[in-house]
């Protein structure tokens, strides 16, 4: 065995974000890039060697090339066994699920999510801790404070690993595992829905059509959805996962997922159609003609959480990002449960589901997911409007026309500039940080302002504080506008901006979204001045 330690220079631009370190796919491929980030985790992990270690990713490109950097490295720095998803492939959900099941030490994930791929796209790289869920912020800052002064790293000389084979091997003292990466899931999936009343629904000529947008999930959704619960051959669309997605933006939502609007919105559409992301933890939920928001979402299956056999016994709490519909909050208010908001980044919500202060959680982001693992979950939100769909027998548009006639419909809409200039943007929310200590009380047209911050957050679990997480404006009548700059883009900045009113009126429940809002959208253009800073007419996405 031989270990090489090899000389390195620091770079400066690994500082991991809500979820992990994403660049471009060039950044990654540069010498000794990818080695200094895998080796400042390594450093930065107390107790690792021994251990278990889970590895996989989405199977963009440049993906198996860095799995197997990533093993001859761990065999290097004394990790004890890798599990590695058959092919490299592991869903983000999945790799939280096994890194439980498996009780590991953690889990190396490659993915940049919904990020586009191939050789000019992007890569991205993040550790989960021992509980499946991202790592929290003390140790992704000790990461970056290691890759700041990293001289050295170390990697086994070895022979690349066969990773399409199921099998036991050895990279020098260390024990390379290639796994099943869909049966631990399935298994999961199994014990937390009924899938026999699922099966009945689609055997009663229910359609449906799920599109994995030749992403990760389609691997999971062909087992799943045609194969253990007897949907037609077909079901799944673009299941067949490809290194640069088909030349898609694996992105589930109304602008990228298109194939899957067009056989939604059509003439004798199906009952029910769902797509997921780059690395299977966002879904979109569409009915016959009818789009369910990711807000909305979170409050139905919170509405109707005692339906599924996993959570018949009801839930401790339920959790959202700040930017996400207040909808939920109406459902947690009436069930008497507590309902926490928390700032974007999934990683928040690991300390409310650790304390059983959470049960569900839900981001705008087209992210939701529960205590069944710590990461966002796409297909167990899939099957959650399954089961809730074969228990009610109605439709997915009455389900949630039912839940607005109960609690109100809350007309919400994000609106994404994105790859924008990055200075500009900055310039935008500096000044609305400026704006908001004298706002509460000023008018607007029809519009009077409650309150006005820059949101911040304070653990309720270990007392941690996180500042600076976006501009919220609310006014007196119950309505929103929120800005935020995200960090999971790679090129310029993407400027967010969330709007939000709320409607108990049945009679006004179906209005056009964006004509419902359009005040508050002219509005918060008024405010932010997005068009002067960001130099576009439009948004680039509107969900």
């Amino acid at each position: 065995m031989n270990i090489n330690t090899v000389s390195t220079t620091p770079f400066s631009d690994q500082k991991p974000g809500t979820s992990g370190l994403r660049k471009s796919v060039a950044v990654f491929q540069k010498p000794h890039y990818l080695e200094n980030f895998v080796q400042s985790i390594f450093d930065s992990l107390d107790g690792c060697q021994g251990q278990t270690i889970v590895l996989g990713g989405d199977g963009r490109y440049y993906n198996r090339e860095a799995i197997q950097v990533i093993m001859k490295m761990a065999a290097a720095n004394g990790i004890g066994r890798i599990l590695v998803g058959k092919g490299g492939i592991m869903s983000t959900p999945a790799a939280s699920a096994i890194i439980r099941q498996y009780k590991a030490y953690g889990g190396i994930i490659l993915s940049a999510s919904h990020n586009p791929g191939g050789p000019d796209g992007d890569f991205g790289i993040k550790y989960n801790i021992t509980s499946g869920g991202p790592a929290p912020e003390k140790v992704t800052e000790a990461i970056f404070a290691r890759s700041k002064v990293i001289n050295s790293y170390k990697i086994l000389e070895a022979n690349d690993i066969n990773l399409d084979k199921l099998t036991v091997t050895r990279l020098g003292e260390m024990s390379v595992e290639v796994i099943d990466p869909v049966e631990p899931y399935a298994r999961l999936m199994e014990s937390l829905f009924d899938f026999n009343s699922i099966r009945n629904l689609i055997k009663n000529d229910f359609k449906l059509c799920v599109d994995s947008m030749h992403a990760v999930t389609g691997t999971y959704a062909k087992d799943i959805f045609e194969k253990r619960l007897g949907a037609d051959e077909g079901t799944v669309q673009n299941g067949i996962p490809l290194e640069d997605f088909g030349g898609g933006h694996p992105d589930p939502n109304l602008v990228y997922a298109h194939d899957l609007v067009e056989i939604m919105f059509a003439e004798n559409a199906p009952d029910f159609g769902a797509a997921s992301d780059g690395d299977g933890d966002r879904n979109m939920i569409l009915g016959n003609n009818f789009f369910v928001t990711p807000s909305d979402s979170l409050a139905v299956l919170t509405a109707n959480a005692t339906l599924v056999p996993g959570y018949k016994d009801g839930l401790s709490g339920v959790a959202r990002s700040m930017p996400t519909s207040e909808a939920v909050d109406r459902v947690a208010e009436k069930l008497n449960i507590s309902c926490y908001e928390t700032p974007t980044g999934w990683k928040f919500f690991g300390n409310l589901l650790d304390a059983d202060k959470a049960t569900l959680c839900g981001e705008e982001s087209f992210g939701t997911g529960s205590n069944h693992v710590r990461e966002k979950d796409g297909l167990w939100a899939v099957l959650f409007w399954l089961n809730i769909l074969a228990v009610k027998g109605e439709s997915v548009e009455a389900i949630v026309k039912e839940h607005w006639k109960t609690y109100g419909r809350n007309y919400y809409s994000r609106h994404d500039y994105e790859e924008v200039a990055k200075e500009p943007a900055t310039q935008l929310m500096k000044r609305l940080r400026g704006m908001v200590d004298t706002m509460v009380g000023q008018k607007f047209g029809n519009y009077e302002v409650k309150y006005a911050d820059d949101f911040s957050y304070t653990d309720p679990v270990d007392n941690s504080v996180s500042k600076n997480q976006g501009i919220r404006i609310g006014f007196t009548d119950g309505s929103r506008i929120v800005f935020r700059l995200s960090g999971t883009g790679t090129k310029g900045a993407t400027l967010r901006l969330y709007v939000e009113s709320y409607e108990p009126d049945a009679t006004k429940h179906d209005q056009d979204t964006q004509e419902a809002l359009k005040p508050l959208i002219d509005l918060a253009q008024e405010i932010a001045q997005i068009k002067e800073y960001t130099k576009r007419d439009e948004p680039t996405v509107i969900t």
